[in-house]
Protein backbone atom coordinates (compact mmCIF):
# COMPACT_ATOMS: atom_id res chain seq x y z
CA UNK A 1 0.00 0.00 0.00
CA UNK A 2 3.22 2.37 0.48
CA UNK A 3 4.31 1.87 -2.35
CA UNK A 4 0.89 2.70 -4.64
CA UNK A 5 0.74 5.80 -2.56
CA UNK A 6 4.36 6.76 -3.15
CA UNK A 7 3.60 6.39 -7.06
CA UNK A 8 0.55 8.67 -6.70
CA UNK A 9 2.33 11.18 -4.89
CA UNK A 10 4.82 11.43 -7.30
CA UNK A 11 2.40 11.13 -10.41
CA UNK A 12 0.52 14.19 -8.74
CA UNK A 13 3.87 16.63 -8.03
CA UNK A 14 4.54 15.88 -11.70
CA UNK A 15 1.38 16.82 -13.16
CA UNK A 16 0.97 19.43 -11.20
CA UNK A 17 4.71 21.16 -11.62
CA UNK A 18 5.29 20.16 -14.74
CA UNK A 19 7.74 22.17 -16.95
CA UNK A 20 7.23 25.55 -18.92
CA UNK A 21 7.91 26.17 -22.58
CA UNK A 22 9.25 29.26 -23.76
CA UNK A 23 8.39 30.91 -27.22
CA UNK A 24 10.67 33.44 -28.76
CA UNK A 25 8.66 36.23 -30.29
CA UNK A 26 8.01 35.90 -33.54
CA UNK A 27 10.55 37.98 -36.10
CA UNK A 28 10.56 41.19 -36.53
CA UNK A 29 12.05 43.20 -39.18
CA UNK A 30 15.11 45.43 -38.30
CA UNK A 31 15.31 48.85 -40.12
CA UNK A 32 19.27 49.00 -40.63
CA UNK A 33 18.93 45.31 -41.99
CA UNK A 34 16.41 46.57 -44.93
CA UNK A 35 18.44 50.02 -45.01
CA UNK A 36 21.40 47.90 -46.03
CA UNK A 37 19.36 45.61 -48.23
CA UNK A 38 18.11 48.22 -49.87
CA UNK A 39 21.30 49.77 -50.78
CA UNK A 40 21.64 46.70 -53.37
CA UNK A 41 20.67 48.64 -56.18
CA UNK A 42 18.36 46.91 -57.66
CA UNK A 43 20.19 43.42 -57.09
CA UNK A 44 17.48 40.69 -56.02
CA UNK A 45 18.10 37.04 -54.68
CA UNK A 46 16.93 33.90 -53.95
CA UNK A 47 16.80 32.21 -50.76
CA UNK A 48 16.97 28.35 -50.76
CA UNK A 49 16.65 25.52 -48.06
CA UNK A 50 18.90 26.37 -44.68
CA UNK A 51 19.83 23.24 -42.62
CA UNK A 52 21.89 23.03 -39.79
CA UNK A 53 24.97 21.05 -38.37
CA UNK A 54 22.62 19.69 -35.39
CA UNK A 55 19.31 18.67 -38.44
CA UNK A 56 15.95 19.51 -37.14
CA UNK A 57 17.09 21.14 -33.65
CA UNK A 58 13.25 23.01 -32.65
CA UNK A 59 14.69 23.48 -28.73
CA UNK A 60 17.17 23.87 -26.31
CA UNK A 61 16.45 22.70 -22.73
CA UNK A 62 16.66 26.43 -20.75
CA UNK A 63 17.97 25.24 -16.66
CA UNK A 64 16.03 22.07 -16.61
CA UNK A 65 12.69 24.56 -16.72
CA UNK A 66 11.48 23.96 -19.89
CA UNK A 67 12.92 23.93 -23.56
CA UNK A 68 13.21 27.27 -25.35
CA UNK A 69 11.58 27.13 -28.38
CA UNK A 70 11.11 29.37 -32.01
CA UNK A 71 7.36 30.91 -31.81
CA UNK A 72 5.83 28.13 -34.27
CA UNK A 73 7.81 25.03 -33.25
CA UNK A 74 10.06 25.27 -36.41
CA UNK A 75 13.89 24.19 -36.85
CA UNK A 76 15.95 27.37 -35.55
CA UNK A 77 17.51 27.32 -38.85
CA UNK A 78 14.11 27.72 -40.72
CA UNK A 79 13.50 30.25 -37.94
CA UNK A 80 16.43 32.23 -39.23
CA UNK A 81 15.95 31.20 -42.76
CA UNK A 82 12.53 33.02 -42.83
CA UNK A 83 14.28 36.45 -41.26
CA UNK A 84 16.41 36.46 -43.97
CA UNK A 85 13.69 36.28 -46.11
CA UNK A 86 11.68 38.43 -44.96
CA UNK A 87 14.30 41.10 -44.38
CA UNK A 88 14.95 40.97 -48.21
CA UNK A 89 11.06 40.62 -49.28
CA UNK A 90 10.97 44.01 -47.22
CA UNK A 91 13.79 45.37 -49.05
CA UNK A 92 12.51 44.50 -52.29
CA UNK A 93 15.78 42.63 -53.19
CA UNK A 94 13.83 38.73 -52.88
CA UNK A 95 12.73 37.03 -56.15
CA UNK A 96 12.08 33.60 -56.46
CA UNK A 97 13.49 33.66 -60.15
CA UNK A 98 16.86 35.68 -59.28
CA UNK A 99 20.06 34.36 -61.26
CA UNK A 100 21.19 34.19 -57.85
CA UNK A 101 19.99 32.05 -55.01
CA UNK A 102 21.49 31.48 -51.44
CA UNK A 103 21.47 28.83 -48.55
CA UNK A 104 22.55 28.54 -45.32
CA UNK A 105 23.68 26.25 -41.91
CA UNK A 106 23.32 27.18 -38.96
CA UNK A 107 26.85 26.13 -37.66
CA UNK A 108 25.84 26.91 -33.71
CA UNK A 109 23.06 27.70 -31.78
CA UNK A 110 23.46 27.97 -27.83
CA UNK A 111 22.75 30.14 -24.84
CA UNK A 112 23.39 30.89 -21.21
CA UNK A 113 20.74 31.85 -19.22
CA UNK A 114 23.15 32.03 -16.02
CA UNK A 115 25.40 35.07 -17.99
CA UNK A 116 22.40 35.97 -20.16
CA UNK A 117 24.13 35.60 -23.81
CA UNK A 118 22.76 33.37 -27.42
CA UNK A 119 25.54 32.43 -29.23
CA UNK A 120 24.80 31.83 -33.25
CA UNK A 121 27.22 31.13 -36.02
CA UNK A 122 25.90 30.91 -39.66
CA UNK A 123 27.04 30.22 -42.81
CA UNK A 124 25.76 31.53 -46.11
CA UNK A 125 26.84 30.21 -49.67
CA UNK A 126 25.36 31.06 -53.31
CA UNK A 127 25.19 29.71 -56.40
CA UNK A 128 27.50 31.59 -58.07
CA UNK A 129 30.15 29.45 -55.74
CA UNK A 130 31.51 31.70 -52.62
CA UNK A 131 30.05 31.82 -49.05
CA UNK A 132 30.94 33.59 -45.90
CA UNK A 133 30.33 33.12 -42.29
CA UNK A 134 29.12 35.37 -38.99
CA UNK A 135 28.55 34.61 -35.78
CA UNK A 136 26.81 37.12 -32.73
CA UNK A 137 27.05 36.81 -29.26
CA UNK A 138 24.16 38.43 -28.44
CA UNK A 139 24.00 39.50 -24.44
CA UNK A 140 20.77 40.33 -21.93
CA UNK A 141 19.73 40.96 -19.04
CA UNK A 142 19.23 37.57 -17.24
CA UNK A 143 17.62 36.52 -13.64
CA UNK A 144 19.14 33.89 -10.47
CA UNK A 145 15.27 32.43 -11.11
CA UNK A 146 14.98 29.52 -13.41
CA UNK A 147 11.68 30.87 -14.66
CA UNK A 148 12.08 34.52 -15.32
CA UNK A 149 15.71 33.57 -16.84
CA UNK A 150 14.01 30.99 -19.29
CA UNK A 151 10.99 33.69 -20.39
CA UNK A 152 14.40 36.16 -20.25
CA UNK A 153 16.61 33.63 -22.82
CA UNK A 154 13.41 32.99 -25.28
CA UNK A 155 12.69 36.82 -25.74
CA UNK A 156 16.43 37.57 -26.72
CA UNK A 157 16.54 34.85 -29.09
CA UNK A 158 14.57 37.41 -31.52
CA UNK A 159 17.23 40.38 -31.54
CA UNK A 160 19.97 37.53 -31.60
CA UNK A 161 19.06 37.00 -34.73
CA UNK A 162 18.21 40.08 -36.37
CA UNK A 163 21.87 41.01 -35.44
CA UNK A 164 23.14 37.98 -37.23
CA UNK A 165 21.23 38.78 -40.15
CA UNK A 166 22.31 42.61 -39.92
CA UNK A 167 25.79 41.30 -40.32
CA UNK A 168 25.11 39.32 -42.76
CA UNK A 169 23.37 41.74 -44.97
CA UNK A 170 25.79 44.62 -43.69
CA UNK A 171 28.95 42.29 -44.85
CA UNK A 172 31.28 43.02 -47.35
CA UNK A 173 31.26 39.85 -48.49
CA UNK A 174 27.93 40.01 -48.52
CA UNK A 175 27.40 42.02 -52.14
CA UNK A 176 30.22 38.78 -53.32
CA UNK A 177 27.62 36.66 -52.80
CA UNK A 178 25.15 38.41 -55.23
CA UNK A 179 26.99 38.73 -58.31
Amino acid sequence: MKAIASVVLIASISVLTGCSTYSATRYSSNADNVVALRSLNGKMVNIGTFSATKPGEKEIMCRGVGPIKTPDGEPFSDFIRKALLDELKLAGSFSATAPVTLIGNLDAIDFSSASGSWNLALTVKSSNGKSMTASEQYTFTTSFYGETACNQTAQALMPAVQNLVGKITRSSDFISLLN
